[in-house]
């Protein structure tokens, strides 16, 4: 099998692990859902009134000023992209403000749905009454009224009556169990906001239709280099296998390679090489265990004994700075927050946990936690000035969302760790990450 041909395979394998839920939704035809006879009729500006006083109670940056008029000039259409803890919200409200009208705000997440009837309330200086959710066992229809993807997307969900869309995180908008959102509304006015547009399966291409082009980006660099956010630097740290590790891992690269060399022709009968093999899995015992040894050997790359040592040396370097350590995997992070005593917030942490770590590294009582990818978007992490990536994965929008953890603006420079496992696949993975 060529080279080429190898790493893509596990770039796509890698892929298939983490989405295979959002793959399941794109199953779904997205051309059928931009039939133009599913968009609503439209209504006149005077008919679409929020009979609301907005004014915001904070003087926007000057990239925030660019952002809004930019898209104010595409006709009030298009999509934002800012990096995470550079202001996405306020470019949002500014919208708001300025228009007057009735808005739904979709956002992922239930941390998100009170968070955004919060600033909205706080920075707009809108009555309580006036802002509602939807949501989290909430239905309050309002002038301004935030709400879930997940509602938003029901057939019966009271999304029409708005003049302004607001869809915060939108690059989840495309999947056709949430277009429908958009096509079902018959807003004239579209505002889309995101860190990272791009997404794996292409489907980002569908925002144009669906919210408006992209009508403003910049980068954490530019913004740093402007004072905006946080100075910061990125350090890799590479580790090595222990020997024992080493040969366990190299047995089961040859038995995944040894796989794909002795059925190479099969497996690319038909063109869809990745869709054959994992076909085969199914019914093939040796498939299957060349797909576990690829899937085992991934895992001790991610979790080297090694990189614990590394973070030790990391944790006593910052013990006076607020730090967050990221984890692909839960299982790890429960082992760093044992052996280091760090309060843990995963998928598994009930929310009223969640809610008091955070709020304890935020008053300062924690200066560090663990976590995996939970905290990655849709929640309000206090600010850090250190981020550590022990492991993560290729996505370029899980390395942006991390790095963004430690973009608020601080006199201090905020650094992101990465730590890297010499002579396996994670190398690659790392560079692949790194490809903004």
């Amino acid at each position: 099998m060529p080279a080429m041909t190898q790493l893509d395979l596990d770039s796509l394998i890698e892929e298939f692990e983490r989405e295979l839920e959002e793959r399941a939704l794109l199953d779904a035809r997205l051309d059928e859902l931009l039939d133009e006879e599913s968009v609503g009729p439209a209504l006149a500006d005077e008919d679409l009134s929020g009979g609301f006083r907005a004014r915001l109670r904070l003087e926007p940056r000057l990239y925030q000023r660019e952002a809004i008029e930019r898209w104010i000039a595409s006709q009030g259409r298009g999509v934002v992209v800012l990096p995470t803890g550079a202001g996405k919200t306020v470019v949002a409200l500014m919208a708001i403000e300025r228009l007057k009208l009735r808005t739904l705000i979709v956002v992922p997440t239930i941390e998100l749905l009170h968070q955004w009837r919060n600033a909205v309330i706080d920075r707009l200086g809108l009555p309580r009454d006036k802002v509602g959710v939807i949501g989290d066992g909430l239905r309050q229809l309002r002038p301004v009224t935030v709400i879930t993807y997940a509602s938003a997307a029901m057939p019966e969900s009271p999304i029409g009556g708005f003049g302004l869309l607001i869809c915060d995180e939108v690059h989840h908008l495309p999947a056709p169990g949430y277009a429908t959102i958009a096509l079902r509304s018959a807003c004239p006015y579209r505002l889309g906001l995101t860190a990272t547009p791009e997404r794996s399966d292409g489907a980002h291409h569908a925002l144009a239709s669906l919210i408006g082009p992209e009508v403003y980006r910049r980068g954490p660099a530019d913004l740093a280099a402007e004072g905006h956010i946080a100075q910061y630097r990125e350090q890799r740290i590479f580790v090595d296998l222990s020997p024992e590790e080493q040969a366990r891992y190299e047995a089961l690269m040859t038995e995944w390679r040894w796989y794909l060399a002795a059925h190479r022709r099969a497996l690319a009968r038909g063109g869809d090489f990745f869709g054959e093999l994992i076909r085969r899995s199914g019914s093939d015992p040796q498939a299957r265990r060349a797909l576990q040894a690829h899937h085992q050997a991934r895992m001790i790359a991610l979790n080297a004994e090694a990189k614990l040592s590394e973070l030790a040396g990391l944790l006593s370097a910052h013990r006076p700075d607020k730090v967050i350590v990221f984890s692909e995997y839960n299982a790890l992070v429960e082992t760093i927050s044992r052996r280091f005593a760090l309060p843990s917030i995963t998928y598994k942490t009930a929310p009223d946990e969640r809610k008091l770590i955070l709020e304890r590294f935020r008053d300062g009582t924690y200066s560090k936690i663990v976590t995996g990818r939970v905290l990655n978007e849709g929640v309000d992490v206090p600010d850090a000035n250190v981020a550590i990536v022990v492991s993560g994965s290729a996505a370029t929008r899980e390395y942006i969302q991390r790095l963004g953890r430690v973009l608020r603006p601080k006199p201090t420079e905020a650094v992101l760790y990465e730590l890297i496992t010499r002579r396996t696949t994670e190398v690659r993975t790392a560079r692949r990450r790194r490809s903004v």
